[in-house]
């Protein structure tokens, strides 16, 4: 029988191990998307000041959070495809 994944397959509790090294990669795909949206969203904001340029810069942001997001999934769903396999 294969042992779910995050488990301790001695104890049956949670590998906190494992969890932190998946997290850490999570969170920097995270950290990435996020700050270069806020970045496009900031300089629409200064630069624009109202205008159809703050407008471009805020659909830009948008567009880098929506790409993130699958890029995420994607790596979400591959590396649960690995960890499967192990």
């Amino acid at each position: 029988m294969s042992v779910p994944p995050f488990v301790d397959p001695e104890s049956g509790a949670l590998d906190l191990a494992q969890i932190r090294t998946e997290v850490f990669p999570l969170a920097g795909l995270i950290l990435l998307f996020g700050a270069a949206a806020l970045l496009l969203f900031l300089i629409g904001l200064l630069v624009g000041g109202g205008g159809p340029l703050t407008g471009v810069f805020t659909v830009a942001s948008q567009f880098v959070l929506a790409v993130g997001t699958g890029v995420l999934s994607l790596y979400v769903v591959a590396r649960g495809i690995q960890l499967a396999d192990e």
